[in-house]
């Protein structure tokens, strides 16, 4: 296979590193997400034709900015008609002032918001912040929305044009207006970091550096509502998981759970930050979803790290997120915890109580492997432990759900 060029190369990392940042700043100008993905796709067609003869810019990124925004002004200019030509010209002049330089203020926090505009349905909201801000594709949003990929493209084409008729504003709302979107703002980048996590070995473009992505949104959220508390849990929550990376899989990539990683691998500035931001968030006396999420985990790195038995206390935080916002995964999670504490009947039937909505939930079968493993009932354990392991898409993690690494863990 022949090699790609440092032309190819240099594109495809901006697309990458920078596709959200620039897709934002188009599209704050245009008022149209559609005509903004459009200008910069040409752009990036542009960049592979050119970039091998004239050499790669200084600046691809701002070469990227400069040739979409030419493509949007240009589409818009046939699009107008002639009574239109005078003001169309006027824009496109004021733009054309403008410094091309992408490193200016960056747009995604109020692109976050204008997905999150309550005339955009809900059920759409969160995957068009995926697609739009964070780069992923509709047939990626679709697998994790449960949706095809036909009905998941006409949910975002739709959206998108009502974006561009309503004119709905690009700006961060007052802040009387925000908590109603601020949540669906702090799923999407979480949905979007858990969709980059699972891409470890980057074999996926469109996820390389997701988790990154969201961790910087994430940031930028905590940044603009520093009083907000979930916000500042929803950034300890990722820089628990990111400080644990290092330690998530062995020399030879084997899957390394988290009762069996090496602390030191762990990185302490990630874990103190984590730490600081979520006392933070506690001192405002208003426990949410994310800050008890983050509790959970620096509570099981706690108990990594000292050995300390602390399964009540954990108990009592699962217990709280359930009644602050119930969930399947919380409700699984729960039950491993019992199993865990030496409470392998409680745990069973809190399983089966799930039974009928995760015959096909990976993580609902491994939990049920090692609680039926507590119970003395080896063979259901192992026989739902190869259910999970088939259910699983990384070879790692099957190996170790087939693994008696499984019950050790």
């Amino acid at each position: 296979m022949e090699a790609a060029s440092p032309a190819s190369l240099a594109a495809d990392r901006a697309a990458r590193t920078a596709y959200g940042r620039l897709l934002a700043l188009l599209a704050s100008r245009s008022r149209d997400i559609a005509a903004a993905e459009d200008a910069l796709a040409r752009a990036l067609v542009a960049a592979l034709h050119h970039w091998p003869v004239s050499g790669v810019p200084a600046n691809p990124e701002a070469w990227l900015f400069t040739a979409a925004r030419r493509n949007l002004g240009a589409a818009r200019a046939r699009a107008d008609t002639a009574t239109a030509g005078e003001a169309v010209l006027i824009q496109l002049a004021e733009e054309r002032a403008e410094a091309p330089d992408p490193a200016f203020d960056d747009e995604r926090l109020k692109l976050l918001f204008v997905c999150t505009h309550p005339a955009i349905a809900v059920s759409t909201q969160a995957p068009l912040m995926l697609q739009t801000v964070l780069g992923l594709d509709a047939a990626r949003i679709a697998a994790a929305f449960l949706v095809t990929p036909a009905a998941m493209g006409q949910a975002l084409v739709r959206a998108k044009a009502r974006i561009r008729t309503l004119r709905i504003p690009f700006n961060v709302p007052e802040p009387e207006a925000r908590p109603a979107r601020l949540a669906a703002i702090r799923a999407a980048i979480y949905a979007a970091y858990g969709a980059g996590w699972e891409a470890l070995t980057a074999a996926d473009v469109r996820l390389a550096g997701l988790a990154g992505e969201a961790l910087f949104l994430a940031r930028l959220l905590a940044a603009e509502v520093p009083d907000d508390p979930e916000s500042a849990g929803l950034l300890a929550l990722i820089l628990f998981c990111e400080a644990r990376g290092p330690a998530r899989r062995g020399p030879d990539g084997a899957f390394v759970p988290l009762s069996r990683q090496d602390p030191r691998l762990w990185s302490a500035p990630a874990i103190a930050e984590a730490e600081a931001r979520l006392r933070a968030a506690a001192a405002h006396r208003a426990p949410g979803r994310f800050q008890l999420e983050a509790a959970i985990q620096s509570l099981h790195n706690h108990h990594r790290m000292t050995g300390q038995p602390l399964a009540a206390p954990l108990l009592a935080l699962y217990d709280q997120l359930l009644a602050v916002a119930p969930s399947v995964g919380a409700s699984i999670a729960r039950a491993a915890a019992l199993a865990q504490a030496g409470h392998p009947a409680p745990a069973l039937a809190a399983l089966d109580a799930l039974a009928t909505r995760c015959t096909s939930h990976q993580p609902w079968w491994a939990a049920r492997a090692r609680a039926l493993n507590a119970a003395g009932r080896p063979d259901e354990a192992r026989a739902a432990a190869t259910r999970a392991a088939g259910l699983s898409t990384d070879p790692a993690v099957r190996a170790f759900l087939l693994s008696d690494a499984l019950f050790a863990a």
